[in-house]
């Protein structure tokens, strides 16, 4: 059985269980405060005897993470008829997109995606921009999304309200029979070997209870860094890859950068217009180089564009202005602040790196606001009104699949047998946003060496370019999560492994 670390706590609990499942472990490298009286600990590691878990809960399906690929599984699973239980480490699912604030209301790509964003509409949850209420937006390049635009130019910026939405998300859950178990964080899988592929038994989380196990079935990973993959043993490739031979690439292996978003309200855009056009300083350089000058600003906040066309994640790699999109409401803006490229962290799996982002981002935030205010016409009566609650990740671990879907497969149209879609149409950085058509065959759903596991979302068996460009935004993570959801509840009814489930037409 394997490893895991768990603490002294959970055994005196899961000890005084009359009867009840646990879970025994063995522990190992547990570093602690507290005194166990470990005999001939070395100086880097103490031994912790052996203890047991409580399993709490058991299900057809559980699912780690509720992002939207973590949401759209577990909702799916459970209006399918399987028991269903999702793990969310945040209070409310929805991942970035409400946790982390970006709240991206785009095209609909039907099923369960289409019904959440109907469901928003209805409640009022969804803020539309357009030419009419925001002029001077198309082609500014201070917008995020319409900078490419000519000026001038129509255009429908749709955003939901990321608490709004993040409830309207647990509402439908809790209405299709999903047990949430929200503020609770995944520690491990136990793994049992197989003559084949293995099997998890079990996950271990953590909670305001203690350390606890779920049994299940089938296991889904919703997690957006492949962490289940990660713990149960299967293999992955670590973030990163090299930019596309345009770039000015130094042979560096860095991942596409994190970031945090934030919220400002009280904004009078036509002002920061008027300044644009009148001292013919669109992207703000002089305010800019101003603020450096005084000691305003720190060196990073700002940084110089690699160099090449059409470099790949363009506006992830350096901010030279502001970075902005309308949101919410009349005056009220959301802003990207972006992981220095340069720094390569990453943020999945090294904790260093994590938390030099996370302290790095908010100094960031605060000192973007203060610039904004002190140096820029139409912020000067602004104000910070949210900020996301963690750094997100844009690039972690790549789980090699039965099948590892590349860049080739989608610029070329390559077609699968198991296809989980119709041809989808995309536009790519890559290229400078030419649409290319493909399909996703089933196979990048299965995780070599784990048979009862599911991949969904960001956490897909991609390639660390591809996952970017193709399957990384709300839309397509929900679709992807409701095709897991799909195989995982279809796997439970027929009583096979995910692996032996045909696959021979799309589900839309």
């Amino acid at each position: 059985m394997k490893k895991l670390k768990i603490d002294r706590r959970n055994f005196l609990k899961a000890s005084a269980l009359a009867g009840g499942a646990v879970i025994a472990v063995n522990l190992v490298k547990e570093r602690t405060g507290r005194a166990y009286g470990a005999a001939k600990d070395s100086k880097d590691e103490i031994t912790i005897p052996a203890t047991r878990v409580p399993v709490v809960a058991e299900a057809d399906v559980v699912v780690i993470g509720g992002g939207p690929g973590g949401f759209g599984a577990a909702l799916r699973a459970a209006r399918m008829g399987a028991k269903t239980i999702l793990v969310e480490k945040y209070e409310i699912p929805g991942g970035v997109h409400t946790s982390g604030l970006q709240g991206s209301a785009w095209k609909r790509v039907g099923g369960i995606h289409a019904e959440l964003m109907q469901k928003f509409a209805d409640t009022g949850c969804i803020y539309v921009a357009t030419e009419k209420t925001l002029p001077d937006w198309a082609g500014n390049p201070l917008s995020h999304y319409e900078a490419c635009l000519k000026p001038g130019s129509a255009f429908s910026n749709s955003t939901f309200n990321p608490e709004k939405g993040g409830a309207v998300m647990a509402r439908m859950l809790e209405e299709a029979g999903v047990k949430s178990m929200y503020g609770t964080t995944f520690v491990d899988a136990v793994v049992k070997s197989g003559a084949g592929d293995d099997t998890i038994t079990e996950v271990i989380v953590e909670n305001a209870s203690g350390r606890q196990g779920i049994r299940g079935k089938v296991f889904v990973d919703g997690s957006g860094t492949a962490e289940v993959v990660a713990r149960a043993g299967a293999p992955f490739v670590r973030g990163g890859g090299p930019q596309p031979p345009t770039a000015a690439w130094d042979g560096q292996n860095r991942p596409v950068p994190g970031g945090l978003l934030w919220i400002m309200a009280g904004i009078d855009f036509s002002e920061v217009v008027l300044y644009q056009k009148k001292e013919n300083d669109p992207t703000l350089n002089k305010l800019i180089s101003a603020a450096k000058k005084a000691g305003d600003i720190p060196p990073d906040l700002y940084r110089p564009r690699m160099s090449g066309k059409c470099v790949y994640g363009n506006s992830y790699i350096g901010h030279p202005t502001l970075d902005m999109s309308p949101v919410q409401g009349p005056g009220t803006f959301i802003f990207w602040q972006n992981v220095p490229y340069e720094w390569g962290l990453h943020m999945d799996d090294k904790a260093e790196d994590a938390t030099r982002a996370a302290m790095a981002m908010r100094q960031f935030v605060d000192a973007e606001a203060g610039f904004l205010k002190k140096y820029v016409p139409g912020f000067e009566k602004a104000f910070i009104t949210d900020v996301g609650r963690y750094v997100g990740i844009r690039d972690g671990r790549h789980p090699l699949g039965e099948y590892v879907f590349s860049l080739d497969d989608a610029l070329t149209g390559r077609r699968f047998p198991d296809a989980v879609t119709k041809p989808m149409t995309k536009s790519f950085f890559w290229d400078c946003g030419q649409n290319h058509t493909f399909e996703v065959p089933y196979r990048c759903f299965l995780p070599k060496k784990i048979g009862n596991l599911l991949l969904t979302g960001a956490s897909m068996s991609f390639t660390y370019d591809t996952i970017f460009m193709v399957m990384r935004e709300f839309h397509w993570c929900t679709l992807t999560g409701e095709i897991a959801g799909f195989a995982a509840a279809r796997s439970v009814e027929q009583k096979i492994s995910p692996k032996k489930l045909a696959w021979s037409e799309p589900l839309f």
